[in-house]
């Protein structure tokens, strides 16, 4: 059976591993306070252009959203978020159970909008009764969407300035982000979303680590005293090492974006394949994360070879996901793409 039901089902780059084996011999200091960590924060803040940032290395998604954004927050305050957002459907309520309480609103292909925060906010502000509800404080929004869909730079530069405006801060999950910013249709760089975001974060485990994450903060206000709330939330790595290496291979030389790209590039080959067989899309999506409608026997056909995700149906058929990622062989995909073409 060959795999596309995600895109952590492979442990991690062989550049990767070379470069952990290399140092196994080796002595580190511990908690990210490490040679390694070091690097890997200058050879992201290239990328970034933002050598005041402050960088750290966590283990996992979830672990940094709800670390991330239970920091942004007093105890009254809530988050914004599409209601198909990560912290809103797939996180078992971690945001909620640090206290703060997660502010859905509808979204369009997994995407919120501008004017969709602002009327949030001023519903807020002209409230008679404050005290009563929930202030809305921080905006969440991923980078792809759980749809694959990506934010344009207008979209982004749109959103930042409304929550300038209404003082919000602005978190970007960027647990698939290399994927997003490796779409033809990007016209996004990670030095934008530095640029636009008070924090955000680069996705290792799904893009090529065998695990992390790297969090970004470039709001000078919530940088003080986040190594604090690493620790009491028992997500300080004590062999950070580990951490700092995978980041550094990743951005010394641009592997991360390299093998990213790569993914979206082979997810359109599979998205065109559909369209040639008239398999309509469900969500057009320009990364790595492909949703198509198919019949009952046409599911039944490619699940005798394929590993696929299954997420839900609509009065068209069933709706599949496939997924690419910076392990995918080509191999994989010619044969994706011929049974594609049996359907």
């Amino acid at each position: 059976m060959i795999r596309f039901n995600n895109d952590y089902n492979h442990g991690a780059h062989p550049k990767i591993l070379d470069a952990l084996q290399s140092i196994n011999e080796n002595a580190y200091g511990g908690y990210g306070k490490d040679e390694w960590c070091l690097k890997a924060c200058e050879a992201i803040k290239k990328y970034i252009n933002n050598s005041d940032a402050d960088i750290h290395f966590l283990v996992g998604g979830t672990q940094v959203n709800y670390i991330a954004i239970a920091s942004m927050l007093k105890p009254f305050q809530g988050i914004i978020s599409p209601e198909s957002g990560h912290i809103n459907v797939h996180e078992t309520g971690a945001i909620e159970n640090s206290g703060h309480k997660v502010l859905s609103l509808p979204a369009t292909n997994g995407k919120i909008t501008a004017q969709q925060i602002e009327e949030q906010a001023i519903l807020y502000e002209n409230s008679p009764v404050q005290e009563h509800i929930v202030q809305p404080k921080a905006v969440y929004i991923s980078f792809p969407t759980e749809y694959g869909t990506i934010y344009s730079k207008s979209e982004l530069e749109n959103i930042s300035q409304v929550c300038k405006n209404h003082g919000l801060y602005l978190f970007i999950d960027g647990a698939r982000l290399g994927y997003g910013l490796g779409s033809e249709e990007c016209d996004v760089s990670i030095a934008d979303l530095a640029n636009y975001s008070d924090m955000f974060y680069i996705g290792g485990t799904k893009c090529g680590a065998l695990f992390g994450e790297a969090l970004i903060i470039t709001n000078k206000f919530l940088q003080p005293d986040f190594r604090s709330y690493i620790k009491q939330n028992g997500a300080m790595l004590a062999k950070g090492w580990l951490l700092g290496i995978q980041f550094y291979t990743l951005f010394n030389d641009g592997l991360y974006f390299e093998i990213t790209k790569n993914a979206s590039s082979m997810a359109k080959r599979i998205k065109n394949a559909f369209q040639k067989k008239g398999i309509n899309s469900f969500i057009d999506s320009p990364t790595n994360q492909q949703f198509v409608v198919v019949t009952d026997e046409q599911k039944a056909k490619l699940s005798e070879k394929f590993i696929f995700e299954e997420e839900g149906k609509t009065d068209s058929g069933n709706i599949i996901r496939f997924c690419t990622s910076w392990s995918t062989k080509e191999e994989e995909l010619s044969e994706l793409l011929l049974e594609i073409e049996k359907l």
